[in-house]
């Protein structure tokens, strides 16, 4: 007997509707990028024939199509000028961002023809690329390894990012995979896929922190695991600091004892990739040796353990500086840490680990490949978004969301390590009289002003009625998605009207920005204070100042000639302490304008008093002092 499925017309189930709904975990790395696949219940790295899962993170063009990994890395000896490294350091940054690093790494950066901001461009060969497009090429890799393995099509995808990975950066990597033909689930911090996949392989309770040392970036995070939910508490890093900077500390050090300066682009990949090898040799053995061919030198440099630590020490000194500040964060001490992960690459040098165990105070925990652990927690996340699952993934933002208010200072609106998504809002109102439009300028960071805080976008709420000042109601909404992407909206209450942005900063990012923000916020703390003192007595002050002029327009005629000019001349007492560095001069020259103005706001108020009467009878106005006798 057999059993029939029947169906309701137009519910027919689509051929290949599972293989639809599956997606795949990327971990796009600076040095190398992994594809895994949770099949079952149990996650797994997609390997190539040999059973390497590893894909370097490198891309040739020296052929009709771009060639990716391994046969990329052994082009670069060949044909380095058509090869491409550590892109994802370019990653959502703009030509002036990278000069400091188009010095120390090995790209030519093209000049914009229009001489403005915008996306870096790079010279590759005979083409001009951009990192959105170089990293499209990797993204490709990936999908089709997964294809290969998978039997089907993959049109869906969990990529990772570093937690310190800024908006700008967010957008040009998602941007990337939409050219792969990829559609991105989830962008997921790096350290969370990480503590995910190590969470769930082990059944942890507790805090936990993830010391992720990459190719290009370093990131901290402290995480909560509790009965499948992953909630981090405090994050951190450095946007700038990775394995690639071991790679250029030695390639330095082999240069000033060969003597050789001025390296084209080309040269300096050959040299750097041998600086690799031999730290990697460095990782297992006591001695190695650096061998490369450039400026027509053969260098061969020879180095020991020792030697190299000490070229990389102070690199893994920042490393600790932001361990200890994402612990102050978390109002905790590295007692209350259970374990540590460590993920990426670069935590297979002993140094690294031998760091992490003096500053934690324990060992830590490496029964996962730290290579592999975060393609492996980005596939588990990607099974939960498409299948559903018990884990419930609480990330947050690195640094703070704020607005420009008068005088640059910053109102911060959703502070760094609230968990997303998340939505918050704040009300402001008009400066001035008459105001009917509003400049919205959105910026991040943790400092008091808007010079020292990052640019994200600026837009304009237009059509607020025409009120006194203060009268209007704006209110600000600031939404964070689950991949970290922010929307801006503003509202005028009393009308409706609204206008928002989605969030999309240009390419611009300075090269120690985000690395710098949170250090500087403690270090300038106090001083930070006092400017954003100074700037709200100035905004105080030069609203009396407005308010002042107006009044007098309107009711000078009140004034003696000498009560007037002892007005104008307190008066231009406050403006000349405004253009001063002195809080307390402007708090005084304002308290001695009031003193002046006193007995002319009262004349005004004998006016005003006087206009409204104007034309009642006595008995009217005592009538409508009387007490309502009906009550």
């Amino acid at each position: 007997m057999m059993l029939l499925q029947i169906h309701e017309p137009g519910e027919t189930p689509e051929p290949h509707a599972l293989e639809r709904s599956q997606a795949i975990g990327i971990d796009l790395g600076t040095t190398n990028s992994v594809v895994a696949m949770v099949t079952g219940d149990h996650p797994e790295v997609l390997r190539d024939a040999t059973g390497d899962g590893l894909v370097p993170s490198v891309v040739s063009y020296a052929y009709e199509e771009p060639a990716v990994g391994r046969q990329a890395l052994n082009d670069l000896a060949e044909f380095p000028d058509f090869v491409v490294s550590s892109i994802k350091r370019l990653m959502g940054r703009g030509p002036e961002d990278v000069k400091r690093l188009a010095g120390a790494l090995p790209y030519d950066v093209v000049p914009n023809e229009d001489g403005k901001g915008g996306m870096v461009r790079l010279k590759v060969g005979d083409q001009i690329l951009t990192p959105v497009e170089i990293s499209a090429e990797i993204l490709k890799a990936l999908k089709a390894r997964a294809e290969i393995s998978l039997g089907h099509r993959i049109e869906k995808a969990v990529i990772t990012v570093p937690a310190y990975f800024d908006d700008a950066a967010r957008t040009a990597t998602k941007d990337a995979a939409r050219l792969a033909g990829l559609e991105v689930l989830r962008l997921v911090n790096e350290p969370t896929a990480a503590a995910l996949a190590y969470g769930l392989d082990t059944a942890a309770e507790g805090i936990y922190a993830v010391y992720d040392l990459g190719g290009g970036t370093f990131d901290i995070s402290l995480l909560k695991l509790q009965k499948g939910v992953f909630q981090v508490l405090a994050t951190g890093g450095d946007a700038q600091l990775g394995g690639d900077d071991f790679d250029h500390a030695l390639a330095a050090w082999a240069m000033r004892r060969t003597g050789i300066e001025g390296l084209t682009s080309g040269e300096a990949k050959i040299l750097l990739q041998a600086a690799r090898a031999a730290k990697e040799r460095l990782t297992t053995a006591s001695g190695a040796e650096l061998k490369a061919k450039v400026a027509g030198h053969d260098v061969r440099q020879s180095i020991d353990r020792g030697t190299f630590e000490v070229l990389i020490e102070p690199l893994l000194g920042r490393t600790l500086r932001a361990c200890r500040q994402v612990l102050e964060d978390a109002k905790l001490t590295a007692a209350d840490v259970k374990g540590v992960v460590l993920v990426g690459g670069s935590t297979r040098v002993p140094l690294v680990r031998a760091f992490v165990a003096d500053f934690f105070k324990q060992e830590p925990l490496a029964n996962i490949d730290p290579d592999e652990v975060v393609a492996v927690g980005a596939a588990l996340q990607a099974k939960a978004l498409t299948q559903g699952s018990d884990t419930l993934l609480l990330d947050v933002i690195p640094l703070s969301l704020g607005i420009e208010t008068m005088g640059g200072i910053v109102e911060k609106v959703v502070d760094r390590n609230t968990a997303i998504p998340v939505t918050k809002a704040q009300d402001f109102t008009t400066y001035q009289d008459g105001q009917t439009g509003m400049l919205i300028h959105v910026v991040q960071g943790e400092r008091e002003t808007v010079d020292a805080c990052r640019s994200l976008g600026r837009f304009e709420l237009k059509g607020i009625p025409p009120m006194v000042a203060g009268a209007a109601r704006i209110r600000v909404t600031y939404a964070v998605d689950a991949d970290g992407l922010l929307t801006v909206s503003a509202e005028e209450k009393t009308t409706g009207v609204k206008s928002e942005i989605a969030v999309k900063p240009s390419y611009g990012l300075t090269d120690d920005e985000m690395a710098d923000m949170l250090r500087d916020s403690l270090t300038y703390a106090r001083d930070d204070m006092e400017k954003r003192l100074l700037l709200e007595s100035r905004v105080e002050a030069e609203r009396v100042l407005l308010a002042l002029n107006a009044a007098l327009k309107a009711d000078g005629t009140l004034l003696a000639p000498e009560e007037r000019n002892e007005i104008d001349r307190v008066a231009q007492k406050v403006r000349d302490a405004i253009a001063g560095e002195e809080r307390d001069r402007v708090h005084n020259s304002m308290e001695e304008l009031d003193r002046a103005t006193h007995n002319f706001a009262q004349k005004r108020m004998d006016r005003a008093i006087q206009a409204a009467l104007k034309g009642q009878r006595l008995d009217e106005v005592e009538a409508g002092m009387a007490p309502d006798a009906s009550n």
